[in-house]
């Protein structure tokens, strides 16, 4: 009895300490993090500046001391002063990881700055600091949406028409930016080009990771000389066959030759077309952007692994039972959309427009009115992008029995999941994978295609942009050249000089109240 005893107040203690423990271990991580979800405006090219001026430069939170044993994950080594200074590379290589992996590039950075510092905990603290700030925000608007009337007063859709204007220059803008550095040579552009197109012409859920699969073992068959040394080994078996005496046999002899420097050629095919590609895929006996000692393995190639098999596990399990009900329920399709959204996403918010347009309008459960909203208001907001889905999952369960809350919590774990469980895996495996010339050959293609997709939405959102009240479903902003103008001032201003996205846009909005008052007085 007393031994019991003895060993109950033994387990409530040690679980206290541990408790004490955790505690001082999540406040840093709270301090150093609370402010960003209400104060990290202007999209992930600006959230990625913010991260590295205040963790790198201020916090130096990633120095040379980032490798750890497993068991020192959550219970990190004392900081001190005498840390080294921080090294650009270490950034740069977990900027690699964020920018390979599908899901929010910046929601990843932050997540896996946090969690190399003071473990996997505190990495999803500061991953829900970061983020619910603006999906409580998304959620409330998504609540104040469904209870506005069918048709809204003149200044609201004049409001509304000049916001989605000034939206769809910002994201050609971001379609231009993504390009110049998705565009490494001609095959590149080539799969932007198609990405683009094929975007335009067709939509499923199915289509767009074939897409994506199917442009990743283009540029891998074409970095590898895969189709090169198929057409010489075509060519001399044909020759041969077709020819016979001296003339032949020198002639085969020659095109052995050639098929001999094909096939021990290690140079990728890009790299000869465009002198801007030389530097795609490194040999492996070359010198690395980052260098070999950096390591950013949190875990054991099991437990990654693990996560990795957990990730495509979910997706697989999902479309499947999706696909074998007759009727499935509001909650599964609205996970199992948004969970495939967060798994094929490559380049972060502006390609998740044409998705989430695909996966929750096209299925009927918001209308183009209530999405070109909610586009219009997420620009302006602080955060991810990718919370975006909050608002569509509340919009898209209502009339359902589900409680209101269920939808937008779905949404959010669903977009978020896949992306965070995918790059806590790689950076288990990270350094090994690094210096896979097949890994950047096929992430290149799946890059440029998701470029491609960026332009689909801006064509898509030009399509539907114009709302008033005899169309509340949307008109092209063509039909109108003062949407034109609105959405040429924010491409300008943003390119050359220099207007973040949330004032852009927010200036959009004054320039279609203005037309209004022209227009009506």
């Amino acid at each position: 009895m007393s031994s019991a005893l003895v060993r109950s107040v033994w387990d409530a203690l040690n679980a206290r300490l541990q408790l004490t423990k955790a505690g001082k271990a999540a406040w840093p991580v709270f301090t150093a993090n609370w402010h960003l979800g209400f104060t990290a405006f202007g999209g992930p090219s600006v959230h990625f500046q913010i991260f590295r001026k205040r963790f790198v430069d201020d916090k130096h939170w990633i120095d040379d001391q980032i490798v750890r044993l497993p068991t020192q994950l959550n219970n990190p080594p004392p900081r001190t002063h005498d840390s080294l200074p921080p090294q650009p590379e270490q950034y740069q290589e977990l900027f690699a990881i964020c920018q390979a992996t599908p899901g929010p590039g910046s929601t990843k950075m932050l997540f896996s700055i946090n969690a190399l510092h003071s473990g996997w905990l505190a990495g999803l603290l500061a991953f829900l600091i970061w983020s619910l700030p603006g999906a409580l925000g998304m959620y409330g608007l998504s609540l104040g949406v469904a209870r506005i009337d069918e048709l809204l007063p003149g200044p609201v859709y004049a409001l509304l028409t000049g916001l989605n204007a000034a939206t769809v220059g910002i994201i050609a803008l971001a379609a231009v930016q993504l390009a110049e550095k998705a565009v490494t040579d001609r095959l590149t552009r080539g799969v932007v080009l198609v990405g683009g197109c094929a975007g335009m012409l067709y939509s499923a859920l199915w289509y767009f990771p074939v897409l994506m699969v199917g442009a990743g073992l283009a540029t891998l068959g074409w970095d590898f000389r895969v189709l090169q040394r198929s057409w010489e080994v075509v060519r001399t078996s044909l020759w041969r066959r077709a020819s016979t005496g001296p003339e032949a046999e020198e002639r085969a002899r020659e095109v052995d030759v050639e098929l001999q420097t094909v096939s021990g050629n290690e140079q990728p095919a890009s790299q000869a077309t465009e002198g801007s590609s030389s530097n795609i895929l490194e040999r492996d006996d070359e010198p690395r952007v980052v260098p070999a000692h950096i390591q950013l393995d949190l875990s054991s190639w099991q437990t990654s692994l693990i996560l990795l098999t957990l990730a495509l596990a979910l997706l697989v399990a999902l479309l499947g039972l999706r696909s074998q009900l007759p009727h499935p329920p509001r909650a599964l399709s609205i996970f199992a959309n948004l969970y495939l959204a967060g798994t094929i996403i490559f380049g972060g918010g502006p390609v998740v427009i044409p998705l989430l347009r695909t996966y929750i309008v096209a299925e009927g459960w918001v209308s183009s009115r209530d999405f070109l909203i909610g586009l219009a208001v997420i620009q302006a907001f602080p955060g991810p992008n990718f919370n975006f889905a909050v608002y569509l999952g509340s919009l898209a369960a209502l009339g359902t029995p589900l409680p209101s809350a269920v939808g937008p919590l779905l949404a959010f774990v669903g977009i978020f999941a896949p992306g965070i469980l995918i790059s806590a895996g790689l950076m288990g495996v990270w350094s090994r994978l690094r210096a896979q010339r097949w890994l950047k050959s096929f992430l290149r293609g799946v890059n440029a295609l998701a470029v491609g997709l960026v332009f689909t939405a801006v064509y898509r959102l030009w399509q539907l942009g114009y709302i008033d009240a005899q169309h509340s479903v949307g008109q092209p902003l063509g039909s109108d050249p003062c949407w034109v103008v609105v959405t040429a001032t924010s491409f300008v201003t943003g390119r050359w000089f220099g207007l973040n996205a949330a004032a852009a846009i927010l200036l959009g909005g004054v320039m279609g109240l203005v037309w209004y008052g022209i227009v009506t007085g």
